[in-house]
């Protein structure tokens, strides 16, 4: 694992942590292998139930690192094609991953660093944060890095076409109004509030909180109401029979907390 990226196990609670402050923790190559590996890597962790996604210095995220790498030696379609799917992977990855992902939003998050945060399934901005659809200011297309995908899904289609036509920024007021962003805090309380959001989701059983990011995630493109009612039949009946499901109810009977044992 690459200084680019920390990764510490708190509980069941996994801290991902940006780690390029100089460079305001944009992308070089080594970050962002870190980012798809770690994120790949979580399918297969049942020892992690939650993770958070940070960022050392006064940064989150500045996007791709365009000073410090060379990303475009290889002029040709294909090779622009695969470092694009290189970097895109990491935004597949966060979705596929079946712990929900909290990030912490200070300072600048542009471009692949916006789509970290709209990657994410819960947003806490810092009073100093600002996001915008960098790609277009850099004579690309706004639609990159899941963010035609995912951004009108969370703001509408009218502010997402306005981020990103214009490229301007967004600032952590406007993103809180917009529900961009679940609330705004100090910079120094960035982590205490991810931890009012960790405590409340490891009450719920690892099994069901895993199924309802999935089922949010294919819901949110069900084509219809009895096709999102019929994913989630499946996942009740599912999670219905689990050694958890009947810890719960004698939890609820005898009055206390449950012991979850993915089971």
């Amino acid at each position: 694992m690459t200084d680019a990226l920390l990764q510490e196990l708190k509980g069941e609670t996994l801290w991902l942590t940006l780690n390029r402050p100089n460079e305001l923790n944009a992308m070089n190559k080594p970050l962002v292998r870190a980012l798809s590996d770690a994120f790949e890597a979580l399918k297969g962790r049942h020892d992690v139930r939650i993770v958070v996604l940070q960022a050392k210095g006064k940064a989150f995220c500045a996007g791709l690192d365009l000073q410090s790498e060379s990303w475009g030696d290889d002029a040709s379609p294909q090779a622009l094609l695969a470092m694009q799917r290189d970097i895109s992977d990491i935004y597949r990855a966060m979705r596929r991953c079946p712990q929900p992902i909290i990030a912490l939003i200070q300072g600048a998050a542009c471009g692949g660093g916006f789509s970290l945060a709209l990657a994410s399934d819960i947003r806490i901005a810092a009073t100093t944060a600002k996001m915008n659809a960098a790609f277009i200011r850099a004579g690309l297309t706004a639609c990159d890095m899941g963010c035609s995908y995912l951004l009108p899904r969370l703001v509408g289609l009218s502010i997402a076409s306005e981020l990103m036509m214009t490229g301007k920024f967004i600032s952590a007021e406007r993103a809180l109004k917009v529900n961009l962003v679940s609330e705004v805090v100090s910079e120094q309380e960035l982590a205490s509030a991810a931890e009012q959001y960790i405590t409340d989701m490891l009450t719920t059983s690892p099994m069901g909180l895993r199924l309802t990011k999935d089922g949010l995630n294919l819901s949110v493109d069900a084509p219809s109401l009895d096709a999102a009612m019929a994913l989630e039949d499946r996942q009740q009946a599912l999670v219905a029979g689990s050694a958890d499901a009947r810890e719960a109810i004698n939890a609820f009977l005898e009055k206390r907390a449950p012991i979850w044992k993915n089971q």
